[in-house]
């Protein structure tokens, strides 16, 4: 037996890139390349492989550390000389019964998954251990399908989808077990009343989007100072009356350019299971209508071939057709993303629900007038909450940011000039 130690190979021009997994520990038995730790500078994410076989016998890095050069990750015993019998030389006979238990093909999975054990460390790449760390997922737990069970991202994506189902059935079925011990009426006068209609059919979609798509929600601010100045100021060609127009249909024109710039935000992926999803070469925008009844969302359609004042007075006609429960059902569905405005009621910032199958909702929030510093001083600026809910799924982070500064860009200065006619 000899001892060796293991130190980070030659990795170019970084010097102190932080630790960020450590994939063995003391006392593991490891062969040669297999992935020690993961390192991530600036620019990537590397695994360091091992140079030998042996066991560990110390562990001298852990998550966070800086390593470089030459550093000492693991100490390692080696055996000099190791008798191996081949898997292939054994009779069936002697083949331990829990020898299959790493390798179970599921009978609903496709027969290239392999399922392995929890214990073992799974075969990843960098950035798809790191697509998995963003979404919080154990990527030992994500069956791999590509060879010898590496994992794949579309893996971390079906292992996320799949568990959010498994989480919404457990959910149903606890909340059919729960009981209420007592009735409301031992502590006071009640009275029992029926559910809307519109609020149990809304009901079970809003419990769908929540448990299957993993929402995140990012918020900013619009300038529609020369928006608001240019809206308020439209009359009629032929008589002279002011327009009419509401904020809202400035705000649908704008997020359509933004879709056609941003597809990603125009599609669907109510296939994930067979990995694909659907992209959308129409412009169907949603609108959340509040009634009497409860929320509905009919859909404005083809709102990109519409000027400003058209979308304006559909969304009117819209609007009172849910209210008088007079809105065809097939209007309520086939959006490509919807919007949710509290600016008629108050508020600023709120966390929408996204409208599945969509995969993304705008919310928008009351418009207020802000001090706002500008080249060099403080200004009094229009400013109008904005609410984007996305699903984590399709759409990254930095991709939605990206979204909302395109759509700040179009509520600006000039959107309104060249769209409004």
């Amino acid at each position: 037996m000899s001892k060796k130690d293991i130190k980070v190979p030659n990795i170019g021009e970084f010097k102190d890139v932080e630790v960020i997994e450590v994939l063995i520990k003391k006392g593991q038995k490891i062969k040669k390349n297999d992935p020690l730790i993961t390192i991530e500078s600036d620019k990537s994410s590397v695994e360091i492989p091992s140079s030998d076989d042996g066991t560990i016998i110390s562990l001298n890095v852990k998550i966070g550390d800086k390593v470089s050069e030459g550093d000492k990750i693991i100490e390692i015993e080696s055996e000099k000389e190791i008798k191996e019998t081949s898997a292939q030389e054994l009779p069936k006979s002697q083949f331990p019964k829990e020898t299959k238990k790493d390798e179970i093909k599921t009978s609903n999975e496709s027969e290239n998954i392999i399922i392995k054990n929890f214990s073992e460390k799974a075969s990843a790449s960098p950035k798809v251990r790191k697509f998995a760390r963003e979404l919080g997922v154990n990527i030992n737990k994500v069956p791999g399908s590509e060879r010898q069970g590496r994992v794949t991202e579309s893996d971390v994506k079906l292992f996320v989808s799949t568990k959010s189902d498994k989480s919404f059935k457990d959910q149903n079925t606890t909340e059919q077990k729960i009981e209420i011990e007592y009735s409301h009426s031992d502590f006071g006068e009640v009275d029992i009343k029926d559910i809307p209609r519109v609020k149990k059919l809304s009901s079970k979609y809003l419990m769908n989007s929540w448990t299957k798509i993993p929402h995140v929600t990012n918020h900013d601010e619009a300038d529609i100072t020369e928006l608001e100045e240019f809206r308020t100021s439209l009359t009629d060609v032929y008589t002279g009356e002011k327009k009419k127009i509401t904020p809202l249909a400035f705000i649908v024109k704008a997020l359509t350019t933004s879709l056609k710039k941003f597809p990603n935000f125009n599609t669907s992926i109510d296939q994930i299971e067979n990995g694909k999803m659907t992209v959308k070469k129409y412009y169907h925008v949603g609108i959340a209508v509040d009634t009497s009844h409860g929320l509905m969302v009919p859909k404005l359609r083809n709102a990109d071939n519409k000027n400003i004042s058209l979308i304006s007075t559909e969304l009117k006609k819209i609007s009172q057709q849910c209210r008088d429960l007079k809105i065809d059902k097939k209007e309520l569905f086939g959006g490509s993303m919807t919007i949710t405005s509290l600016g008629g009621i108050g508020g600023s910032f709120f966390t929408p629900i996204i409208n599945y199958p969509e995969v993304a909702i705008l919310g928008v929030g009351r418009a207020e007038k802000k001090q706002v510093f500008m080249d060099g001083k403080f200004v009094t600026r229009t400013m109008l909450p904005l609410s984007l809910s996305y699903d984590h799924r399709i759409i990254d982070g930095a991709e939605a940011a990206r979204f909302n500064n395109d759509l700040k860009e179009n509520l600006g200065k000039n959107f309104a000039y060249k769209l409004a006619v």
